[in-house]
């Protein structure tokens, strides 16, 4: 298979502020391009730029490329291939998570502890599993039982639903994907956030969209007249939205900005995708909210597609996720999945079904789990890092945290010598920004919350300790 080839023009936006942390200019370009590839930024197998061509858009020596390149190669991030110069790897070390044997923990992902009541509905499910032997064993749509399931649980939270409108995928991601190959065509605008979920941007750049930002800041919500603005002048055919409990930002949109995003985009001819996995995972919100589509008027409910799974409630190993939307869009969509999957396992849909069920018990198992990790969170953030500012969140699995310097990129590899792995700022953003950000999960238990954070405080040290270090460097850490 051959390799991907990242341009000069996209690696220089990526790197971002390269030169900002001190020391050695080469080191330093070194350090970012290996995060890239551990972030994931830069995928494996993906040919980096010539030597000279990097050292020209970069305006610093070839040899300073040259040097740079060879500890990648040492290091164990790209080999040599006659042909196509360096080509990235992922060193076997770097790919590990949560281990039981000395080895990272995983802040990456914003995830929670399998539900306690997984065991008895795969057992109980099991009698009904019995039912499908004798059939396919697959269809596009999925099992009758969970479509009603989940539209009866819509109709729960104050959004009538029928069965004809939900379709059944193999996970959230799934479901973004197969939305963005059906919805967008090449060179097509698609409104996204900033920051956002990362694997979003890649689904829709993949299919073929020009991805258009709108800023969301903790603790402000969205660019109100940036979203209006964009909606009008760009009049994008999708937009991806994370309506409550924003990943990463933790924020709630208001009713009244609902009603208006609507709005201009039944005026834009915009399809929304609205991401509502997080969506129950309240702590104490003030304000109680519908599902999104439920602020559609009547006529305009085709603007609106919601996006739902249980990862983020239930448990992220049950690759169960679905798409609500209008009958028409939902036979488009089941005709068009064959060419990605064929179906969503039975056995995991027939859990997933019993287990919507107890969805208010299980959500209050969830909130409380949640409180507990805010808080602590919170609380260690206070008493360590006086410079950060942790916004505390009414909801949601993460924590957007403010760092007072662009030092997000550093900061994660320092936390790699420490044994904890964490996502830098940049990898929820586009072209390198976010250096002053880190996300922060909550739902890990108290004792690994506690062990990641101890790692991120010798991280920090080790920065701040430097003298050379960004943190200094930048001259705006307390």
């Amino acid at each position: 298979m051959s390799d991907a080839l990242l341009g000069t023009r996209a690696l220089r936006s990526l790197l971002g502020d390269w030169k900002g942390g001190g020391g050695p200019l080469y080191q330093a370009l070194f350090d970012r391009i290996r995060l890239l590839v551990l972030d994931g930024r830069i995928p494996a197998n993906t040919r980096l730029p010539a030597e000279r061509e990097l050292a020209n858009a970069l305006d610093v020596s070839r040899t300073l490329v040259s040097s740079a390149y060879r500890e990648l190669r040492e290091g164990g991030y790209t080999i040599s291939i006659r042909g196509s110069g360096s080509v990235t790897r992922v060193p076997g070390r770097a790919s590990l998570a949560v281990d039981s044997g000395g080895g990272f923990l995983d802040f990456t992902k914003a995830v929670m502890p399998a539900s306690p009541g997984i065991a008895l509905a795969t057992q109980q499910s099991m009698d009904d599993f019995g039912r499908y032997l004798q059939g396919p064993g697959y269809n596009f749509e999925g099992i009758p039982e969970l479509r009603d399931a989940v539209a009866a649980r819509y109709a729960a939270r104050g959004l009538a639903t029928t069965r004809d409108q939900v379709l059944v995928t193999t996970g959230a991601q799934s479901a973004i994907a197969l939305l963005s190959r059906v919805l967008l065509g090449r060179g097509d605008r698609a409104l996204v956030e900033l920051p956002s979920y990362p694997h979003a941007y890649e689904a829709l750049a993949l299919a073929g969209a020009r991805l258009v930002p709108v800023n969301v800041t903790a603790g402000e919500g969205w660019d109100t007249s940036a979203l209006e603005q964009l909606m009008r002048r760009t009049n994008p055919a999708v937009g991806y939205l994370m309506p409550d409990f924003h990943n990463p930002t933790g924020e709630s949109m208001s009713v009244e900005l609902r009603e208006r995003t609507i709005d201009q985009a039944v005026r834009a001819g915009t399809t929304l995708l609205v991401d509502e996995t997080s969506g129950e995972l309240d702590i104490d919100r003030t304000e109680d909210f519908l599902p999104f589509a439920a602020y559609a008027t009547p006529g305009d409910e085709h603007s609106v597609v919601t996006i739902g799974s249980v990862g983020k409630t239930i448990w992220d190993g049950l690759r169960v996720g679905w798409i609500r939307a209008e009958p028409g869009l939902i036979r488009t969509l089941a005709a068009a999945r064959p060419a990605s999957d064929l179906g969503t396992p039975v056995l995991e849909q027939l859990i997933v079904t019993r287990m919507l069920a107890d969805m208010p018990e299980i959500l209050g198992v969830r909130r409380e789990q949640l409180r507990t990790g805010r808080d602590r969170v919170l609380q260690l953030v206070s008493e360590r890092f006086p410079s950060w500012n942790a916004p505390r969140v009414a909801g949601g699995l993460a924590s957007w945290v403010g760092l007072g310097s662009p030092v997000s990129s550093q900061l994660a590899l320092a936390a790699r010598a420490e044994g904890l792995l964490i996502t830098a700022g940049p990898r929820f953003g586009l072209d390198g920004a976010l250096e002053r950000f880190l996300r922060i999960p909550l739902g890990y238990p108290t004792a690994q919350l506690e062990q990641g954070m101890d790692a991120l405080d010798r991280a920090w040290q080790t920065i701040m300790r430097n003298p050379d270090s960004g943190a200094q460097a930048y001259g705006d850490v307390a």
